[in-house]
């Protein structure tokens, strides 16, 4: 009995240590997802978008290029956001969303398809939908680069994750409308023009390749990576408790016969 007690111990306790750094692996892993931008309304821009993801830890790198230029004499503002979905994947509206025909697909007529806003990816500040129509934390002018480590809200990682996360960069140039849209006041804020709030960029953010989680590379990547060193781990565990109690046992049988 004294012997399977002491070989029980130290396993149970290099189980438990084993399942611990497990659980601590899982939770450090990064998640990373990618879409390349396309153009909505026709407004002929770019751009690639690439989210890291860690806890609730978010790195959102974003380039764009063609967008419209300048408003009222300053660079134009481009509001952007993760719009999110519940049931269906994110997709990026096209022209047969145009519900009202005056050849602008205005943010209402593309939420079916891209869903609610999840997150405003504002320059600086708050990223909750209230910052969603702040002109001045949008991205500037034509082009430009778009870097931030924020904290994200549950229901946006859940979205991206689950395949329902889609990068909407707005702000088109009113020459390039119709008359009627051109004119038209924004759906989403009435002292807005409708050009200022109109979707321009679109796409729905898939996986990377591999989720490599933090620590020694060689240990292997993915989700499973986890899991597969905590078996690794636990069966080592067994190997060395069984070795350790095997000279324990040696040495008592020594001590026996002296």
């Amino acid at each position: 009995m004294r012997k399977l007690q002491l070989l029980a111990a130290p396993a149970l306790a290099l189980g438990m240590i084993a399942a611990s750094a497990a659980g601590a692996s899982a939770a450090t892993e990064t998640h990373s997802f990618q879409t390349e931008l396309k153009e909505v309304n026709g407004s002929g821009a770019t751009g690639t978008v690439m989210v890291s993801i860690k806890g609730d830890q978010a790195t959102v790198t974003e380039k764009v290029s063609g967008l419209a230029k300048t408003f009222d004499g300053k660079p134009y503002p481009h509001v952007q956001h993760a719009h999110i979905t519940t049931d269906t994947q994110g997709t990026c509206p096209t022209m047969a969303d145009d519900k009202n025909g005056d050849g602008v697909i205005s943010t209402t007529e593309g939420m079916p398809s891209y869903g609610m806003i999840g997150t405003t990816l504002s320059t600086s500040g708050d990223t909750s939908d209230k910052a969603a129509l702040d002109l001045a934390v949008g991205g500037m002018g034509d082009s430009f680069t778009y870097e931030r480590t924020f904290t994200m809200n549950a229901k946006t990682i859940k979205a991206i994750k689950a395949g329902n996360g889609t990068v909407v960069v707005h702000g088109l140039d009113p020459a390039t409308l119709s008359a009627e849209g051109a004119k038209a006041k924004s759906d989403l804020d009435p002292k807005l023009p409708l050009a200022a709030t109109s979707p321009a960029l679109c796409g729905t953010l898939t996986a990377g390749q591999m989720d490599m989680p933090n620590g020694n590379p060689e240990t292997g990547g993915g989700n499973t990576a986890g899991m597969d060193n905590g078996m690794i781990a636990l069966g080592g565990g067994l190997v060395l408790v069984a070795a350790g109690a095997g000279v324990y046992m040696v040495r008592r049988r020594q001590g026996e016969q002296n």
